[in-house]
């Protein structure tokens, strides 16, 4: 690959709403994303890393996984999950969930939400649910249709609501009213952490 040339970035993920993140995020770097594996939840990735690991040292990788509760802190979990990283590999662990990158651009997901900036967690890599966190500012939207596309039905057995995962994906999406990466990883280290590392592969030496 030339200097000049885009990076092309593959990439594996647990769902739609993590490859849509990690597509934001590349486009904002300058990145182009290449294929997007997994998105068959967390269990499914981590028995394939392996796989992913090989072929990233032979091109670039992108392996988002949320820490959740599987680990205190992410280094633990990528000691335990990816002790040795190929050369051109960024395996990220986002603190505690993906959700908690969207809720650190609090204006936006505020006026998105239509809910008072206030109400928006000030330090999103703190929450031990930000999934939950993010469904629970949902609660309080005086917009019916819209409350309940991301709060679940009662009974449902479900954490989110039937539509929770598009209205996300559109909020990351938005270019004019949604997500802003540069703005979120201000209030996220786990973010900002992620931009750095991945930052790396528009290098020539394409080392993360």
């Amino acid at each position: 690959m030339s200097q000049d040339a885009t990076p092309i970035v593959t990439s594996a993920v647990e769902g739609d709403l993590d490859e849509a993140l990690v597509r934001r995020i590349t486009q904002h770097l300058g990145l182009s994303l290449g294929a997007v594996h997994g998105r068959r939840g967390k269990p499914f990735l981590l028995r394939s890393i392996a796989g992913y690991n090989n072929a990233a040292r032979f091109s670039p990788w992108m392996v988002l996984v949320d820490l959740d509760r599987d680990c205190d802190c992410a280094p633990d979990c990528i000691q335990q999950w990816l002790p040795r990283p190929a050369s051109q590999m960024c395996f990220r662990v986002a603190v505690r969930a993906v959700e908690a990158w969207l809720l650190a651009d609090r204006e936006r997901i505020a006026a998105w939400l239509a809910v008072g900036v206030g109400r928006v967690p000030a330090n999103p890599d703190a929450l031990n649910d930000p999934k939950m966190s993010l469904v629970n500012l949902a609660r309080h939207l005086r917009r019916i249709a819209v409350r309940d596309d991301f709060v679940p039905r009662r009974g449902s057995g479900r954490p989110v609501g039937p539509l929770y995962t598009t209205r996300m994906i559109q909020f990351i999406q938005d270019r004019n009213t949604g997500w802003r990466p540069d703005i979120a990883l201000h209030a996220s280290d786990s973010l900002a952490s992620c931009l750095a590392r991945l930052g790396h592969f528009t290098d020539p030496l394409n080392v993360c």
